[in-house]
């Protein structure tokens, strides 16, 4: 028997149809969401409206306060980063506060950041914060007034509305045609989306053909020009995508926070010119870019006025050579040391090809173009200066502050220097510097010499040229303890200072000295005996110490020609011997000499044939000679205190007072309100960093201390030394306990007091 069978055709049909009509509303659903995604995608191409949104929310809380005393909260840009950091000297901030606070310094105020701020920190992201168009050294005398300004670059725009209107529609149309729509208030300007998306066609072209992207790879290399971040950039530029990626972020970032900080579309556009104009982006271009001074040889502002002025066929062509220049350095500032140098010509056809564009595009009129292209702007090879020539004495104080800055925070020249972000006020007093200088500058000359008082017995003669003498003043005030310089000039009109950059080789000056005093002391002595009798000189009974006028009375007994002239060429002919074996006792106790030629230290010469040949030990013994014939003439003779005990300890108690508050009153000054820390940071500043010295002076001061301490002291203060690397732990043991106070006899201990008069 057949089985019959049993069919449900609706039933089937029905499944069918839903299955068909779940797919097809799946497939409408995916290409309806397709469609919203590209729609959205295209809507914040055009708008950026949620990013303008995201990054609004992410720099709402960035920022950062200042206030007193130093922050545990703030960053600084690393070494060696962007040209920008390293050019206004942020970079260095930490080096040069190390410097300086080992010199004394105190940090009074310093910026806070934010937690949202230090968060972006933290990811290596880009602290978006107001960039400085132009920047420079600032120097200030004590009284606040001005003293030296650089500003680099050395001319920029005060305001928009300064700025041609030809100037911003070129550079708009070159960099960002939607900068200020004001159709999009949010449009993110960091990206450009033409550009990046011929960026990843070229990278796509690239999986398959190496070389065709060189080409189109200009397009993503156009697109960072005006991203300021990239300022801060090693040498300028991102290297690898994920750098790309950081730069392109901070630039959002730093565009958003630049909205919230420009009132106006105008200040943003300003800022966005200014930073296409200083955009040069390696540290080289950064030094070259100063070869367009070569190519414009007009005056900025005769230039803006050019451009400013009403189109006419009377000024067209000086329009056209003024747009040509200004269109050229745009277009350079890519690469200044390249384009403004071999890479010419090229520049010359970029220039030519960009005036095409812009009248294309409607943005110079045709005649405008003509005439630019028909100008002929040559590349001139000498920079045209237009400072004016001053004089170098009234510059000194300048130069003293600018050079005593390049020692302070370890910056290599004053090129360097002037272009730093810095503010320094100095001691000087500008005005009585000036003062000074001027009478200096005036005792140079006949007039001036003799209204000073320098024309006189023993001074000028009056056919004597004093412009031949350099003259030098240094004027110190005391205030709080401390000596401040208010004056430090010469009449000297070169860079040169006498002051600070002057090497005395003392021992020459020394023996010139000497020489004058002892014919000082010979024409006295003249004065006084010349006219006696021969009875009268043998009864005068001179001190035995005062070798000086013992010869005196003995040469006016036997010469027959007593007249001044005569007694001093004896004077100089008198012997003395260039024996170095003596040990000579002065003011800072027993003393040994050496002469400079070893052939002269069996001679016996003369004053005059031992200064002509510089010999120190006949010098030593004259100058022994004239130190005996003062004291007799300020004391009396020796016999009166030399042989009485108590004059002699009343001299030597008196001596040790007076150095010893000599040496209080410095250390005390030097030391007096400052932390443990702080006086043992100052002591080491002044010793040699060496493991030997610093570890004598850690273990006198302190004898105590572990040998925990010691190890980070010593760690510390060799810091960036050659024996930092090699110095470990046994090392650093055996030096605490050789270099212990108990180690060192009394004569030790006296010694180390007296280099490190200390108590901790």
């Amino acid at each position: 028997m057949n089985r019959p069978s049993v069919r449900f055709p609706l039933r089937a049909t029905s499944t069918t149809s839903v299955r068909k009509w779940f797919k097809w509303t799946l497939v409408a659903a995916l290409l309806l969401g397709l469609a919203w995604l590209v729609r959205l995608c295209q809507l914040e191409m055009e708008t950026s409206r949620l990013q303008a949104h995201y990054l609004s929310e992410l720099t709402r809380d960035v920022g950062f306060a200042v206030d007193d005393g130093p922050s545990h909260s703030i960053r600084f840009p690393e070494a060696e980063k962007g040209p920008y950091d390293t050019r206004l000297g942020y970079a260095l901030l930490p080096s040069i506060q190390q410097r300086l606070l080992q010199r004394g310094f105190e940090i009074t105020a310093q910026a806070r950041d934010s937690e949202r701020m230090l968060s972006l920190a933290d990811r290596s992201l880009f602290l978006p914060y107001a960039e400085k168009d132009q920047a420079g050294l600032q120097l200030f005398d004590g009284t606040g007034a001005p003293l030296f300004s650089a500003s680099f670059p050395g001319r920029a725009y005060d305001s928009f509305e300064a700025i041609p209107p030809v100037i911003v529609n070129s550079l708009l149309f070159i960099e960002d045609r939607y900068l200020l729509d004001p159709s999009q208030p949010n449009r993110n300007p960091a990206i450009d989306w033409g550009r990046f998306s011929r960026a990843l066609m070229d990278q796509g072209a690239r999986l398959f053909n190496h070389s065709s992207g060189d080409a189109r790879r200009q397009h993503a290399r156009h697109a960072d020009r005006k991203i300021p971040p990239l300022g801060r950039r090693p040498h300028g530029h991102a290297a690898g995508k994920a750098a790309a990626n950081r730069v392109g972020f901070g630039a959002s970032l730093f565009e958003r926070a630049a909205n919230h900080a420009c009132a106006s579309a105008d200040r943003r556009a300003l800022s966005e010119f200014s930073a296409a104009c200083r955009a040069t982006r390696h540290r080289r271009d950064q030094r070259h870019g100063r070869r367009s001074c070569r190519m414009v040889r007009r005056d900025f502002a005769d230039v803006n006025r050019i451009l400013t002025a009403p189109s006419s066929a009377e000024n067209r062509p000086e329009q056209g050579e003024a747009f040509r220049q200004v269109l050229s350095l745009m277009i350079a500032q890519r690469a200044p040391s390249y384009f403004l140098h071999r890479g010419y010509p090229e520049l010359e056809r970029l220039t030519d090809s960009y005036l095409r564009l812009l009248a294309n595009g409607g943005v110079i009129s045709v005649g405008l173009r003509d005439a630019a292209l028909a100008a002929n702007v040559q590349l001139h090879r000498t920079p045209k200066h237009t400072e004016s020539a001053s004089s170098f004495v009234s510059r000194k104080a300048v130069t003293s502050m600018r050079s005593n800055l390049l020692a302070a925070l370890g910056i290599p020249s004053f090129y360097e220097l002037d272009r730093l972000d810095l503010q320094a006020t100095g001691t000087l007093n500008n005005a009585v510097q000036q003062a000074v200088s001027e009478r200096l500058a005036d005792a140079a000359t006949r007039d001036g010499a003799k209204a000073a008082g320098l024309v006189g017995f023993e001074m000028l003669r009056a056919s004597d040229d004093p412009s031949k003498i350099a003259y030098s003043f240094t004027l110190f005030e005391r205030r709080d303890g401390a000596n401040l310089v208010r004056v430090q000039t010469d009449s000297v009109n070169q860079p040169f200072d006498i002051n600070s950059g002057a090497r005395l080789n003392l021992g020459s000056t020394a023996k010139l000295r000497t020489v004058v005093t002892y014919l000082q002391i010979v024409s006295q002595l003249h004065d006084r005996y010349a006219a006696r009798s021969a009875a009268e000189l043998k009864a005068i009974k001179p001190d035995p110490n005062d070798q000086l006028t013992r010869w005196a009375l003995g040469y006016l007994l036997h010469a027959q020609d007593r007249s001044l002239q005569a007694m001093l060429d004896a004077a100089v002919e008198r012997k003395y011997s260039a024996n170095p074996g003596e040990t000579f006792y002065t003011g800072g106790g027993a003393q040994t000499f050496n002469n400079f030629e070893s052939d002269d230290n069996s001679r016996i010469l003369t004053v005059r044939r031992a200064f002509q040949h510089s010999v120190n030990l006949v010098f030593v013994r004259l100058m022994r000679d004239i130190v005996h014939y003062e004291m007799v003439q300020t004391t009396g003779p020796s016999s009166q205190w030399l042989s009485d005990p108590a004059i002699r300890k009343m001299y030597l108690t008196r001596f040790a007072d007076q150095e010893s508050r000599v040496y209080m009153n410095r250390f005390y000054t030097k030391y007096h309100g400052k932390t443990r820390d702080q006086v043992l940071a100052l002591l080491l500043l002044g010793v040699r960093k060496s493991p030997p010295k610093v570890a004598t002076v850690l273990r006198s001061v302190a004898p105590d201390e572990s040998n925990t301490w010691f190890n980070a002291k010593m760690r510390a203060a060799l810091k960036n030394t050659p024996a930092a690397s090699v110095l470990d732990d046994e090392d650093l043991a055996n030096l605490y306990t050789k270099y212990g106070i108990d180690r060192f006899n009394l004569n030790d201990r006296g010694y180390i007091a007296s280099v490190y008069p200390l108590e901790l």
